[in-house]
């Protein structure tokens, strides 16, 4: 009995949770009327199937593109440099190990906001602004590689360093253990890891609007604000929008999910 009980609270607890999701790709497929009609319709008796009309309208491919390219950008540069610095701060135990802790920490703090007033003054004195996407992708990098180094941290933490004296005392080098040994056995916390910063970084907004001035090399998330006026809201294309933007994203959150569950049984996250 108690059994049950405990299934009808997972469903219940999942039916919460993708509501909104399902809102989204209903309240899509309504007419502009229906939207606002009470009581709310949970099916729409005559779908409106423009999903092609607003992602050609609203340039949504060259919005997507942009995203991709700062993503991948994004989660390059972080795993290359965050995967050396969180095996560091895993293997290496003294104060000035938790001094360099404590500011990474820190510096997950700090909101984007904040720090995209200085970014642009900086940027713009070094040129990089006549490369906005650069620009941004540098700037998200900075903000992500504090999380991915936190988490990955933890991963390599996972790992007995008496493998990696194994190698040594076999021949290897302190870089040939890294890469046969370490990186291996922790592969499922890194890809975990490089999965959120990817995501976090494909939905990203503030530096995309402050550093990127042409239209044509704007993120997805900034070309939803098109929308949004001073006296009217087209919560129809909105959400036709936000459904477009959403599925890939849920499709590679499909695919890779064995190994994200994997990870994160694994010890990646805490």
């Amino acid at each position: 009995m108690k059994r049950y009980i405990l299934l009808a609270v997972a469903l219940v607890s999942v039916a919460v949770y993708l509501f909104p999701l399902y809102w989204m790709y209903v309240t899509a497929l309504k007419s502009g009327t229906e939207i606002f009609q009470y009581p709310p319709t949970f099916w729409p008796p005559h779908p409106q199937w423009n999903f092609r009309q607003v992602f050609l309208q609203h340039s949504m491919a060259s919005y997507l593109w942009n995203s991709l390219v700062i993503a991948v950008g994004v989660t390059a540069i972080t795993v290359v440099i965050g995967t050396g610095a969180a095996y560091s701060l895993a293997r290496i135990r003294n104060r000035w190990t938790s001094v360099a802790l404590f500011t990474v920490l820190m510096l997950q703090v700090l909101p984007s906001s904040l720090m995209v007033t200085p970014l642009f003054v900086a940027f713009n004195q070094m040129g990089l602004l006549a490369t906005p996407r650069l620009a941004v992708t540098l700037a998200q990098a900075a903000k992500v590689l504090t999380l991915y180094i936190v988490i990955c941290r933890s991963t390599f933490l996972q790992v007995p360093r008496e493998l990696e004296e194994a190698a040594l005392v076999d021949g290897n080098s302190r870089i040939g253990a890294f890469f046969r040994i370490i990186v291996p056995l922790a592969r499922n916390g890194i890809l975990v890891t490089s999965v959120l910063i990817f995501l976090q970084s494909f939905g990203e907004f503030v530096y995309s609007r402050s550093l990127i001035s042409e239209k044509s090399l704007q993120t997805a998330t900034v070309g939803l604000s098109e929308f949004v006026g001073p006296q009217i809201n087209d919560w129809n294309g909105i959400m036709t929008y936000s459904a477009i933007y959403i599925t890939p994203i849920l499709i590679v959150f499909v695919l890779l999910q064995r190994r994200i569950v994997s990870g994160l049984t694994a010890g990646a996250l805490k």
